[in-house]
């Protein structure tokens, strides 16, 4: 039990440091690149290097509690590595597709994105993705396509807001973190999602 608890805890502790190094490397590179709605995601070689670190900071933070029970059940020299890589090519793939529909745009349709991302929160897939994220889930292919569910619409609104936008990266992280890591509450959930649709609107009529 004690060498699965030292392998457990030395697990965590290579995540938080990977987390640490992922926020540096993100921040230095997004300094001065926020536009807002505007904001133009640049050649591909260079989203994909700002866009790997960004999902390694704001989305490992969550996963430190999945990535321990693999270390407690399995090998951790294998599994941690395979789990939390596959986690990661999840979000890596996503941005892909977000580098291919991501253009600079005006308030109207970041507003309209941003009310959808509010609606979303409210929806019967975004909760049982929630569920999911926080269950006992061995591949973390599957894991990353849970969360990916659980937190689409908090990622629509930072792409509809800024995807370069340090400030809005930290409180879709926060979001993320605190859904991954607290049960849900109907009276908060439905609140943050009118807020995001307020805010959605006053968006659109700037």
């Amino acid at each position: 039990m004690s060498i699965r608890t030292d392998t457990s805890t030395t697990a965590v502790a290579a995540m938080l440091a990977l987390v640490a190094a992922s926020w540096y490397v993100a921040v230095r590179q997004m300094r001065g690149m926020d536009m807002g709605v505007s904001t133009d995601p640049g050649s591909f070689a260079f989203f994909v290097g700002v866009w790997a670190p960004m999902m390694a900071a704001m989305m490992l933070p969550s996963a430190i509690p999945a990535v321990a029970r693999r270390a407690r059940a399995e090998d951790p020299v294998r599994a941690v590595p395979l789990f939390a890589g596959s986690y990661l090519a999840v979000w890596i793939l996503f941005g892909l597709a977000v580098y291919v529909v991501d253009r600079p745009h005006g308030h109207a349709v970041a507003g309209g994105l941003t009310v959808a991302a509010g609606l979303y929160e409210l929806t019967p897939f975004k909760r049982g993705c929630r569920q999911r994220c926080r269950e006992n889930v061995r591949s973390g292919l599957r894991f990353g396509l849970y969360c990916l569910g659980s937190s689409l619409g908090l990622m629509v609104l930072l792409i509809a807001l800024g995807v370069m936008s340090i400030t809005w990266m930290m409180v879709a992280a926060a979001v993320v973190l605190l859904q991954k890591l607290l049960p849900p509450r109907v009276a908060i959930d439905v609140a943050l999602a009118l807020a995001i649709v307020v805010f959605g609107i006053v968006t659109a009529t700037m």
